[in-house]
């Protein structure tokens, strides 16, 4: 049977390109969930049913009843009117209908390529592992929305740093998929791996403290750079706390590590860019990635100084994904 294979990829770079969209934007309204502290306003995991909104007075109460429920109410919020409920409400409520649009988005397509282009030399079933992310993606949001239920004020901020992992490693994976399908070219001479690869673990290393220091509320305090409020360690705490169990549980800490982590990895890419103008590699792609991370760093600096100001921290989350698709890209031209 004869099968358009031209038409196969022409609908494979749509697909993928519109599903990394919907992602940026799913993360960017999460983020903005997380900065509202809205995530625990609907406070049952709704796999099937709400997809509509509250329609009259006693949906909205039941919601709201069930919010009163939980610690973040009782111990911060207590007093909250209704139409303050309904605000936070449709941030969750926003991004939770995302996530359904993206779950499936990453799978009904996937489905039509299978009955339509199974023949095509193109066709490949690993499209399907990003539908299997997407998923577990999911089951980690509730995990995270769980653990703020009961007992504490707010969600696990380990957690949350596994939901934003996921969600970049599903665009970043995404990313990658991109550059095959449109057959980006790759270079003849290669950089060294271990440096590239060491960066890539610094750079989710920093992510993951990002997160920390989101979930722990952690940019609120030493809004000061480059010193933290005159001092290069926190004066909050002992340097020998730096190295007990509870050290990603202190938000000063954290911050610390977050700042320290920042400046390791700016030194190492200053050493690839030396590695890149030694070898004379094509200087335009690494340019590219440090312009993103000038720009990050600037956001983080703005965010901190700003007391953590909403418009410059939802900036600086997505300019994580900017860093993350440039070096990606990277990467990408240096693999085999």
């Amino acid at each position: 049977m004869f099968v358009n294979s031209d038409n196969y990829i022409k609908y494979l770079k749509l697909w993928l390109i519109t599903l990394y969209l919907l992602i940026i934007l799913m993360v960017a309204v999460g983020g903005l969930t997380r900065l509202t502290d809205s995530g625990l306003s609907i406070t049952a995991w709704e796999l099937f049913i709400g997809i509509l909104p509250p329609l009259n007075i006693n949906e909205w109460n039941f919601y709201f009843t069930q919010y009163k429920k939980i610690p973040e109410y009782q111990n911060i919020n207590y007093g909250m009117s209704l139409s303050e409920f309904k605000i936070i409400f449709y941030w969750e409520y926003a991004h939770r209908l995302l996530a359904r649009l993206v779950g499936l988005f990453s799978l009904i397509p996937l489905i039509f390529f299978s009955l339509k282009f199974k023949d095509s030399k193109f066709y490949s079933n690993k499209y399907y592992f990003i539908f299997f992310l997407v998923c577990l993606q999911g089951f980690i949001g509730w995990y995270m929305v769980s653990s703020g239920l009961i007992e504490n004020n707010d969600v696990s901020h380990f957690r949350l740093s596994v939901h934003l992992s996921l969600a970049l490693l599903i665009l970043s994976l995404i990313f990658w998929f991109i550059l095959e399908v449109f057959r980006v070219r790759k270079f003849h001479i290669k950089i060294s791996n271990f440096l590239l690869l060491f960066i890539l673990v610094l750079i989710f290393i920093q992510i993951l403290l990002g997160a920390f220091l989101s979930g722990l509320d952690g940019g609120l305090i030493y809004n000061s750079w480059p010193d933290m409020n005159g001092s290069f360690f926190p004066n909050d705490v002992k340097f020998y706390e730096v190295i007990n169990s509870q050290l990603l549980s202190n938000p000063s800490i954290v911050q610390f590590l977050h700042r320290s982590t920042a400046y390791l990895l700016l030194f190492f890419i200053i050493i690839l860019n030396y590695f890149y103008i030694k070898q004379k590699y094509d200087f335009k792609y690494l340019l590219f990635f440090d312009v993103a991370i000038l720009i990050q760093i600037f956001l983080g600096i703005i965010t901190l100084i700003s007391g953590v100001d909403i418009k410059y921290a939802s900036l600086h989350q997505l300019g994580s994904i900017l860093v993350l698709s440039s070096y990606f890209l990277i990467l990408y031209k240096n693999s085999s």
